[in-house]
């Protein structure tokens, strides 16, 4: 199910299906449609939606580790890679969650590494802030409404009035707190920001065109070109089961 899933997500991802704030919602609906027809189960798009959700988190304590010295990812057996004992043992010490991940296989790594980096990596569909500052003021002011109209029938106006700015100061000083936090923690995410990947070498390039069954001369070089000045299209290409590579190669050159 993971990889009919995934499948759809890296297609609509080339395409550019991937909104300012998330995917578009035709791209859900394909989804749906191919894990019915290929596991011929009957799922839904709020399940796709959390199945998003669990793959995300395993994404950003995976990538964690990967960035952190002494750690590489075994894509034989699809999981984790451990320079030492040691290094294990004193990473998991400082980041408890991720004891379960020693041995723990997670298919398809360079689907979910393309599909899910994005937010992450750009803050793309991250709510900022003043976004959650914004939220919860929101909420607490519908709170306020709605404890206000029901218990109208037996308070006056002014204290009704002093009710509201009672509440009102309660709510900036909730959120003065709640947005030192948030600064707080965007600092300490930012702090831990892992260093920009190496770009692919022209030997990973030449040998990866070379395993496409039926790719000739004139359009590896072709598609060589194109994939030495972009790299992100060569981790696309990468991410692509074997079997659509070829088409996906000979559509970026006929573009």
């Amino acid at each position: 199910m993971d990889e009919a899933m995934l499948n759809v997500f890296v297609e609509h991802y080339n395409r550019g299906d991937r909104a300012q704030n998330g995917w578009k919602p035709h791209v859900y609906t394909a989804v749906v449609k191919n894990v019915r027809a290929k596991c011929n189960v009957d799922i839904t798009k709020e399940n796709v939606i959390s199945r998003c959700k669990t793959i995300d988190r395993h994404y950003v304590n995976v990538s964690k580790m990967l960035s952190t010295s002494g750690f590489g990812w075994e894509w034989i057996h699809n999981k984790l890679m451990v320079d030492s004992e040691d290094v294990w043992s004193n990473y998991v010490r400082a980041n408890k969650d991720a004891a379960c991940y020693r041995h723990k296989v997670i298919k398809f790594w360079d689907s979910i590494s393309l599909v899910f980096s994005k937010d992450h990596a750009t803050g793309t569909g991250a709510r900022t802030a003043g976004e959650s500052a914004a939220e919860m003021a929101a909420e607490n002011v519908n709170n306020i409404n709605t404890d206000s109209t029901a218990t109208s029938s037996t308070q006056t106006g002014e204290e009704q009035k002093r009710k509201r700015y009672q509440s009102d100061d309660s709510i900036a000083s909730m959120l003065g707190e709640k947005l030192d936090n948030f600064t707080s923690a965007y600092k300490a995410d930012i702090a831990q920001v892992a260093p920009p990947e190496k770009p692919s070498s022209p030997e990973e390039i030449l040998d990866a065109l070379n395993a496409i069954v039926g790719l000739d001369d004139d359009g590896l070089l072709a598609a060589y070109d194109i994939l030495i000045a972009d790299d992100r299209k060569f981790k696309a290409l990468m991410a692509l089961p074997e079997r659509m590579k070829k088409k996906w190669i000979l559509k970026q050159i006929n573009q």
